[in-house]
């Protein structure tokens, strides 16, 4: 069956040159037939690979370093992708699969143009299949096969981690179509209304998974890691952030190329700059160069073969944008009091901030170059993106009222009175019931403007409360995203600041206090899960009246010889009671557990924002309706 795979995905890299090789002579018909075949090629493959995992075929290395016959049926699934062979298969699945839905469904009017860009993706998968093939092939056998194999690495072993791969890769290789849109866009010389419609689709069906895909990421590394946090500035998180926020300033650009034909080339640009930051991320998972719990492989030889990738790609299409852009029109004329200069501006923010990201993750590297060792963490990140990033929630609510061409700014007292009032009253509710620093209460308060204005903006487009629901998805998605934005923002400065943590050394019968909590152990017992060991606590945790039992467990994974930690977690309206199993050591003489307990207040409310903002992604690629108000199209978004 794997030689069947290894055949099908051999005759997906034959159909995909050919498709990149015809949509570069203008074929547009055969491409698009071409990229359908060779999607249904190398989804067959990949179902090998499923198959293999499924029964457990431990003569297929791939099966035997990642699988074990007593793991969970989910995982052994899930385990298809859950290491560095398996994950560029799904990786190159995806990128002929977008692919096969742009020849299926998209429809510019012009050939040439979306034949061009089949045959660029169509290279695009050629490049990922060749890797796959020659470098990094999950169709291997093993002769003698082993009776069992080795096992996931445990921290994998997780529903989040099940789809937190797939719902990346659609963020990361989403971006290679919009890629493809940029090159075929140069290579004609027009990036124009119709182009930016397109790209604005597949932007979207990039951004939407890419928000999801890190969410997950971080609600995974909150329970499962134990360290009671939700974001750590890892190498590997940050790598997929620089994407997502290259793809945000994206988004806002290809509104203005769509409706005033403006930022063109710009635009183009960072259509190139958020595939390569993608490959970019790729690269920084999988060559070990920086150290990740994230990350897939430490194999530098098939790192430095990313890298080369990179080059490649970066310098085909920054080298078409230079031979190109200066030729492309500059579309209308714009002043910098516009909604055009509003978005200039949050553009240049948010490529500021992605530079900054990449000096933070990179740095090390460069210090280590010079003889030095330097690890950049939470503080540099605080000092440097954080103020970057309030520069833009500042003026969001206000600016994307500003009208096209040039804003009135006759209401910009009212708005800044409306500010200024919102802004006061978070503050006082931050420093007062929550208690929290004046810094982070003016957070609270950022984060409460942008909630106000994107439920404000949503009703100026009505013009009537009535209307509200007849909007187009289109504007309920950018209202659902900034929502999310401005929720998120409240979360994460409540629970940065408002964090409660303790390391408790208890003994059965023992209590200790935390935010208000008493938790009191009432054992530890050994259990035995489907592949696992584990010692197991039994919490009781009492505030007032209310009380709960929880049970954080240690596990160990003889398969793989790893231990993990289990956390246990109860939820209030307030916040999360958290807490993580330690070893057994002896204090003052006696044997006690130790537990890291912590009091998180509002976590599920940056959860519930970033989530919302990756749903509003989603809302607005939902086929569109009819505009309320023909008159308004200029200003919607």
């Amino acid at each position: 069956m794997i030689e069947a795979g290894h055949f099908l995905a051999f005759l997906a890299l034959g159909l995909s040159l050919a498709q990149g090789v015809l949509g570069l002579k203008g074929e547009r018909r055969v491409a698009g037939l071409l990229a359908i075949a060779a999607f249904a090629a190398m989804g067959l493959s990949f179902l090998t690979l499923i198959y293999a995992f499924m029964r457990s075929d431990f003569s297929v290395l791939l099966v035997a370093a990642n699988s074990h016959t007593l793991k969970p049926m989910i995982y052994k699934f899930a385990g298809t992708w859950g290491n560095h062979e398996g994950s560029m298969a799904l990786w190159c699945l995806v990128t002929i699969g977008f692919g096969a839905v742009a020849a299926a469904l998209m429809r510019t009017g012009r050939d040439t143009f979306e034949a061009r860009a089949l045959g660029i993706q169509g290279l695009l998968a050629v490049g990922s299949l060749a890797y796959l093939l020659f470098a990094s092939s999950p169709y291997l056998r093993l002769d003698p096969a082993p009776f069992q194999g080795s096992g996931l690495n445990p921290l994998l072993q997780d529903p989040a981690l099940a789809l937190h791969p797939p719902m990346l890769y659609l963020g990361y290789v989403g971006y290679s179509f919009v890629f493809a849109l940029a090159a075929a866009g140069l290579m004609e010389g027009r990036i124009d209304r119709v182009w930016a419609k397109e790209a604005r689709v597949w932007s979207l069906a990039a951004f939407a998974p890419l928000t999801l895909g890190i969410a997950l990421g971080s609600y995974w590394a909150y329970y499962e890691l134990g360290w009671g946090g939700w974001w750590f500035w890892d190498p590997v998180e940050n790598a997929s952030l620089m994407p997502w926020l290259i793809g945000a300033a994206l988004l806002h650009s290809v509104i203005v190329t769509e409706k005033r034909e403006s930022f063109a080339a710009w635009t183009a640009l960072l259509a190139v700059l958020a595939f390569l930051f993608s490959i970019l991320g790729a690269f920084l998972v999988r060559s070990g160069i920086l150290t990740s719990v994230h990350a897939f492989a430490v194999d530098p030889e098939r790192g430095t073969l990313l890298l080369i990738g990179l080059l490649v790609y970066g310098g085909f299409a920054l080298g078409l944008f230079a031979l190109r852009a200066p030729s492309i029109a500059g579309g209308k004329p714009w002043i910098l009091q516009s909604r055009e200069g509003a978005l200039m501006a949050n553009n240049i923010v948010f490529i500021v901030a992605t530079l900054t990201v990449l000096l933070g993750t990179l740095f090390p590297l460069i210090a280590e170059a010079f003889g030095r060792t330097i690890s950049v963490g939470e503080p540099y990140f605080n000092l440097t993106f954080v103020p970057i990033m309030v520069l833009i929630l500042i003026v969001m609510p206000i600016v994307q009222a500003w009208a096209w061409g040039k804003a009135d700014l006759s209401g910009w007292t009212r708005w800044a009175l409306i500010g200024g009032g919102v802004t006061a009253a978070f503050m006082l509710l931050g420093s007062g019931i929550f208690s929290i620093p004046l810094g982070a209460a003016f957070g609270v308060a950022l984060g409460g403007w942008l909630v106000f204005g994107a439920i404000a903006e949503l009703f100026r487009r009505a013009i009537t409360p009535g209307r509200v629901f007849r909007l187009p998805r289109r504007v309920w998605g950018m209202t659902l995203a900034h929502l999310g934005l401005g929720l998120f923002v409240i979360g994460a400065v409540v629970e940065t600041s408002g964090r409660n943590e303790a390391t408790l050394a208890l003994v059965p019968g023992g209590s200790g206090t935390v935010a208000g909590w008493t938790l009191t152990l009432e054992e530890v017992r050994a259990i035995e899960g489907p592949n696992w060991y584990a010692d197991k606590a039994v919490l009781t945790a009492r505030r007032g009246a209310s009380s709960t039992t929880l049970m954080p467990m240690k596990r160990f994974y003889p398969a793989a010889m790893m231990p993990t930690t289990e956390t246990a977690i109860h939820k209030t309206l307030a916040g999360d009671l958290y807490t993580a199993l330690g070893e057994q050591r002896e204090v003052n003489g006696e044997a006690r557990w130790i537990f890291r307990v912590y009091f998180n207040p509002l976590v599920d409310v940056l959860f519930l924002g970033m989530t919302l903002a990756g749903l509003g992604g989603f809302l607005a690629l939902w086929p569109g309706r009819r505009q309320v108000r023909p008159e308004a199209t200029e200003a919607s978004p």
